[in-house]
């Protein structure tokens, strides 16, 4: 069996019998074959993979979105774990001073659920391997990695429950991200630009460990002690004590998060002391750490564009790849052999089995209808699929149809761009209403407040939404009114706060001079009208679509969140890791000070600026939760000496290396990259296309088609030399 199932499938079925039940088996066969071809070429997915039957029903199953939401919801379980496993982060605060202790699961519970992603995790790495091959998985290294994490979550799992739960070290708790990278094509793909980048990083960064080295040394002997001091230099005591904190000081000078506190000391002693500190920034940030953004940003120029010229080479292999197999269905059916091509009527039954959207099967199921019967040429079937990358424009539905002239005119007013602007124009007073009571009560405390004047507008504000909405949905009619999405957010939002105006009226009645009742049910009146304000200046956002400036900026945004999704993923990844090592090695090292004042001293005698001064307790790695909060506190880099000096002093000097790695990769290289990918998919898209037709397009075309025109388009040599590799099929010309 094993040796029929490796033989090339074309190549078998060449030379049968062109009638009866084996020509029709045959047949079947190479429409499936097509299908999974042009499922692979839309997803832009790799071809190479068994091609048999029962192998196909398998992938087709796997690649089904009951089994890819099966996948992605375990692989955010097994993420979603860390907030709930010792240590858990169920707590109201991570407030040492105020965090009550924290409900830790019992032993069992989350290892089995852990054991329920691993073995489905099992399962899927198992059906890669097959769909793969046993050639393909040995030369993959993703495959060969996933099954070593997998050996190894298994292995620590086991060893957790040997030990009840009370290991001090889960080593598979590492290793959970990679469960998330192996899934996402494009983060594989980022993490290979980032390789690629690494090398020219590190010059920059060996550029930068030199500046340091240098001006720390110089630093000491500026502000050692001299002969003639009488007391020792304040400068020296605060930044440059020894060569470990001279370096931890200029470091953080390179943030600017110390700027000018470092410089204060000397600065006051004699002013030209200055100079050591601007020429230090002036060479540290201003040039080399921009320096290291320009070779960031140099080296991942053109990165969307390799990433768009490796999709496109997919999506022509696929779609190559299922005219071959069409065409030599043609061929076995006996056509003569001026009929080159794919016969349309197998096209259609191949596009009648694929998973396509059924408005992008429609469109192309009207262009091969335009065909007449004509065999498609390969240059016809591949443009066909181009149709896969437009998003769909939906037509709004008709208007309602008023027989009276009233009515019709009524109906015009109240669809007119007009009223919308007048919608607006409310909506804008109501805000600005809101903000006038924000001002005149910011210092009166909520018994002091007149609530009747503010309550009121509310009301009318309120009533003024809810006939807004009705008077669109009679120009509009239901379904027109629901087919626009400024209409959706503005009429549940509406709905919502009358909603809540309706709840406060029947518990608070009428508001009137001096409305000041006590609190029923829930909310207190004040909760209730400081709640209904607040989604009154949520639905002010419902102005950014009629401003055309800002939809466009808006919409821009939108499109390079959905582009930058797996680099996104990286950060993920590598906050993941840093937290569950930051938990190891710095859990307990925050402690609860004695009588809630500081760790030693009274809270007003510890040093301004200390950690126990600014009370930072609840930057502490006591839960995962905590772990995350303070990781991105440290990465914005504002007083982030401050976390170094806290955990040199309780969990040792080495803690810093800790720190300063989370900079480096953070801070540094993330932020960099993030930069330079965010430039790289701006210029593009804004030079692409002028700033007058951004509007319309932008919703008409993916990023894939939006470059097109600007990639290269494989060679059908070497289309055919890919095809003539595929390892479980052989197209026979």
């Amino acid at each position: 069996t094993m040796a029929t199932e490796s033989e090339p499938l074309l190549s078998r079925a060449h030379g049968s019998d062109q009638v009866g039940p084996a020509a029709t088996a045959r047949h079947d066969l190479c429409i499936d074959q097509a299908v999974v071809f042009i499922e692979d070429a839309i997803q832009y997915r790799s071809i190479y993979h068994r091609m048999d039957a029962s192998s196909m029903w398998l992938y087709r199953l796997y690649y089904s979105r009951a089994c890819q939401r099966a996948l992605g919801f375990a692989i955010f379980l097994i993420l979603a774990l860390a907030f709930l496993e010792t240590p858990s982060s169920f707590t109201r605060t991570s407030d040492v001073r105020y965090r009550s202790p924290p409900w830790q699961p019992p032993c069992g519970l989350t290892e089995s659920l852990e054991a329920l992603c691993l073995l489905v995790f099992l399962a899927d790495v198992s059906v890669k391997c097959y769909l793969v091959g046993r050639a393909q998985f040995q030369k993959n290294l993703w495959l060969l990695a996933y099954l070593v994490v997998l050996i190894v979550s298994f292995v620590d799992w086991s060893v957790s429950l040997s030990l009840s739960c009370q290991e001090p070290l889960r080593v598979r708790r590492l290793l959970r991200p990679f469960f998330l990278l192996q899934n996402s094509s494009m983060m594989k793909k980022t993490l290979k630009c980032i390789q690629w980048s690494l090398p020219q990083m590190a010059s920059v960064g060996l550029l930068l460990t030199l500046h340091l080295c240098v001006f720390t040394m110089f630093g000491m002997l500026l502000f050692t002690v001299g002969e003639k001091d009488e007391v020792q230099d304040k400068e020296r005591l605060a930044y440059f004590r020894n060569l470990p904190e001279a370096l931890t000081s200029l470091l953080v000078l390179l943030t600017t998060a110390n700027n000018p506190d470092v410089m204060i000391p000397a600065y006051s002693k004699n002013r030209a002391y200055a100079i050591f500190f601007i020429v230090f920034t002036l060479i540290g940030s201003l040039f080399l750490m921009n320096l290291l953004t320009a070779i960031i940003y140099n080296q991942f120029r053109g990165y969307l564009m390799k990433s768009l010229q490796t999709s496109l080479l997919r999506r022509r292999l696929g779609t190559r790849a299922a005219y071959e197999v069409l065409s030599f269905v043609a061929r076995q059916a006996g056509d003569t052999p001026e009929a080159v091509g794919v016969k349309p009527q197998d096209l259609l039954q191949v596009l009648q089995k694929a998973e396509l959207g059924s408005s992008h099967r429609q469109a192309i199921m009207e262009k091969v209808h335009a065909y007449d019967g004509r065999p498609l040429l390969a240059v016809e079937f591949q443009k066909l699929f181009d149709e896969v990358d437009k998003s769909v424009i939906r037509e709004h539905p008709p208007r309602p149809q008023y027989q009276s002239p009233f009515l019709q005119t009524a109906q015009f007013l109240f669809s007119h761009s007009y009223f919308e602007y007048l919608g607006n124009l409310v909506a804008l007073g109501n805000l600005v209403t809101i903000c006038v009571f924000l001002v005149l009560d910011a210092d009166l405390l909520p018994r002091d407040r007149d609530d009747f004047v503010l309550g009121i507008l509310n009301y009318v504000f309120i009533l003024y939404y809810l006939l807004e909405l009705l008077l669109k949905v009679f120009a509009l009619g239901p379904r027109g009114y629901l087919s626009y999405p400024s209409n959706v957010f503005d009429g549940l939002l509406t709905i919502v706060l009358l909603v809540l105006e309706i709840s406060t009226l029947a518990v608070y009645r009428f508001p009137h001079p001096g409305w000041k009742p006590e609190m029923l049910g829930l909310l207190s009146l004040w909760d209730m009208t400081r709640l209904v304000n607040m989604f009154i200046v949520f639905r002010f956002l419902r102005i950014i679509p009629n401003m055309k400036p800002t939809a466009m900026v808006a919409s821009t945004i939108v499109v390079l969140v959905q582009n930058l999704r797996a680099f996104g993923g990286i950060l993920l990844v590598v906050y993941y890791v840093f937290a569950i090592v930051g938990i190891s090695l710095f859990q307990g090292t925050i402690v609860a000070p004695p009588g809630n004042s500081s760790l030693g001293p009274a809270n007003s005698s510890a040093p301004c600026g200390s950690f126990e001064q600014l009370e930072y307790w609840a930057n502490n790695f006591d839960d995962f939760a905590a772990a995350l909060i303070t990781l991105w506190n440290v990465m914005v880099v504002n007083n982030w000496q401050v976390f170094l000096d806290a955990y040199r002093r309780h969990a040792g000097p080495w803690s810093k290396v800790y720190f300063v790695l989370w900079w480096l990769v953070s801070s540094v290289i993330w932020v960099n990259l993030f930069l330079a990918l965010l430039l790289e998919n701006f210029f593009h898209r804004w030079d692409k296309q002028p700033v007058a037709e951004m509007q319309e397009t932008t919703y008409q075309m993916s990023v894939e088609l939006m470059f097109r025109d600007t990639l290269e388009e494989p060679k059908e040599e070497e289309l055919m030399e890919r095809l003539r590799r595929h390892p479980h099929l052989q197209l026979c010309r």
